[in-house]
């Protein structure tokens, strides 16, 4: 590009952008016209800094992204993923109200911390890896299950890395279905109908391109309906339903308060056990939790569908089920502690006897690891049951939680004789069977005729 193309170019520029920008006065070599050029050479890549503002207290507290659409604009992409983004990083929940114009982040974050987690999303997912310039567009790809990314100045295509949890909700939540451009796809839609049916033209045409759609849409949703309205009936019509307006589902579902998901994930898992499918769920269960982002309550909702006071035997049964949700989540593991709370309210005089019976097998079966359940018990909470029975819930298990951490000091014990045995050729034997877990676990010393003696000789038995 040749000097004076250049600055025709800047001076088209300065006339699209009408001084809103900061300009330095300069001369054209090559005919003296006078030109103004942009002084930042980044002008078109700057974004609004983010404000974040604390909302509530307590549990209820949570940060409110006040410019997120602003910022999202500036990165063309939906402000649903940088807010979600945020979500994963901090391990929070995130609600997204896009008719309101809140995009909020749960727990209280600083506007800082905020920012740099956005630079990090920048460069995953806005950057283009060749020129790192921010004008890319995602090509989501929903049968391959792949997010394709293309740059418009370098020509770059390529695919993104879709092992980070945001890109789970990419999929499932593509570009084209964020609320707003739906409506525009429903009015495309309707204004197509109209001119197939002739309607399309003239001051009558308009008037139905803007009011006729809902009532429309709606008089044909009942007639569909109407046609037969058994169970087999709407399973298979549901079963018909295009990928793409299962999409417009999982959308609007997200955009819904956490209670409303909950409430959405509990009549889910509740119509499984009513139609006796509840045993053979399990993938299909985590599943509609991963949707609907409550993946860490799941077990809590679980509890109080699927235990009763018979719950040692119904922990083998639905062991499956628990273990999808509380492998290596422990937020899901603190919930299912206080779904068994819940439980012993429920059924107290069976129950309480026998919690720390009920712990011991939820610790057995890798529900509840040992440091959650430690945790539980240095504090006793008000949570889930009155104070009162809160209290008498840790005072019942107090025998298994000073077995568990015998059980750890023992542990430890023995691994640092088992070395010294190694080391100082020791005649001392120690029974362990740290796979049993049984509540005892015994140490045999050979011989041994006082427990303060360390060292003896073995020819002198």
């Amino acid at each position: 590009m040749s000097l004076f193309y250049e600055i025709e170019l800047l001076c088209s520029c300065y006339n699209l952008c009408g001084g809103n920008l900061v300009y330095e006065q300069g001369a054209c070599g090559h005919c003296g016209k006078i030109f103004f050029i942009v002084a930042d050479q980044f002008y078109r890549y700057k974004m609004p800094r983010l404000i974040a503002k604390v909302e509530g207290k307590g549990n209820g507290i949570k940060t409110v992204i006040v410019n997120m659409t602003d910022v999202a604009k500036a990165l063309s992409r939906p402000p649903t993923y940088p807010t979600k983004f945020f979500g994963c990083e901090l391990g929070a929940q995130t609600q997204f109200d896009a008719k309101n114009d809140r995009f909020i982040v749960n727990g209280s974050h600083e506007a800082n911390k905020l920012q740099d987690m956005l630079d990090v999303f920048i460069r995953k997912f806005v950057l283009c890896p060749e020129c790192d310039n921010p004008e890319t567009d995602l090509h989501i790809n929903p049968k391959k299950q792949t997010i394709g990314n293309s740059c418009k100045a370098c020509g770059y295509r390529g695919m993104l890395d879709t092992r980070h949890k945001l890109c789970t909700f990419i999929l499932k939540n593509p570009p084209e279905n964020e609320p707003g451009s739906v409506e525009k796809k429903k009015d495309k839609k309707n204004r197509k109908k109209d001119k197939e049916n002739g309607s399309g033209s003239g001051e009558a045409g308009n008037h139905n391109d803007i009011d006729a759609p809902d009532a429309v849409d709606g008089d044909d949703d009942d007639e569909d309906w109407a046609e037969e309205t058994t169970e087999e009936a709407q399973r298979r019509r549901m079963e018909e339903i295009s990928s793409h307006a299962k999409n417009l589902t999982l959308s609007e579902d997200l955009e819904k308060t956490l209670e409303e998901r909950v409430n959405i994930f509990y009549n889910f898992v509740k119509q499984k056990r009513e139609d006796c499918t509840v045993d053979a769920a399990d993938k299909e269960i985590l599943a509609e939790a991963e949707r609907l982002d409550v993946t860490a309550m799941g077990p809590l909702i679980l509890s109080e569908l699927l235990f009763d006071e018979n719950i040692r035997d119904q922990i083998k049964k639905y062991k499956r089920h628990f273990l999808r949700f509380c492998v290596n989540n422990k937020k899901a593991q603190k919930y299912l502690l206080g779904g068994f709370e819940c439980l012993v309210k429920l059924h107290q005089a069976q129950l309480l006897p026998r919690v720390p019976v009920v712990l011991k097998d939820l610790y057995d079966a890798d529900l509840v690891e040992e440091d959650v359940i430690l945790s539980w018990a240095e504090k006793v909470s008000k949570k889930y049951v009155s104070k009162e029975l809160a209290k008498e819930i840790h005072a019942k298990a107090s025998p298994f939680i000073r077995w568990l951490k015998e059980a750890e000091e023992e542990s430890e014990g023995s691994e640092v004789e088992e070395e010294e045995e190694e080391e100082d050729d020791e005649n001392v034997e120690v029974v362990y069977d740290s796979s049993a877990r049984e509540l005892k676990v015994e140490t045999v010393k050979l011989n041994k005729p006082d427990e303060e003696e360390d060292d003896f000789d073995i020819d002198a038995i």
